[in-house]
């Protein structure tokens, strides 16, 4: 699992302007974090496809799952609840921007970790 560093950037750039952003590398690519809760990360896969991973929260599972972009996060044969995948070639900067909004709502009704 790559990392790709295009695909980490877009999603750097994207979140630019939030205050308490920090980044990690793991899960075989970049993650990031809104005050030490992950909002989701970048990577390349196996099959060299660009995938984001979005963290939704899983009360905004549902709806994020009626986008035919999106598809649940399976990761060791289970299903990770409130995350999705969208490949980048179905995340252009409108529609990165809009899951990222999704992810820094569930994000920021978190409480803050260390």
């Amino acid at each position: 699992m790559p990392y790709d560093e295009g695909l980490a950037d877009r999603m750097r750039r994207a979140l630019v302007a939030h205050a308490g952003i920090t980044e990690k590398r793991m899960m075989g690519g970049v993650c990031f974090f809104l005050n030490g809760n992950m909002l989701g990360g970048a990577r390349r896969d196996n099959d060299d496809v660009r995938r984001f991973m979005f963290r939704v929260g899983k009360d905004q599972e549902a709806r994020a799952l009626e986008n035919p972009a999106a598809r649940p996060v399976i990761q060791g044969g289970r299903k990770l609840g409130g995350f999705i995948h969208v490949t980048d070639t179905d995340c252009d900067a409108s529609e990165l921007s809009r899951w990222l909004g999704m992810c820094l709502h569930h994000a920021a009704a978190l409480p803050p970790k260390a």
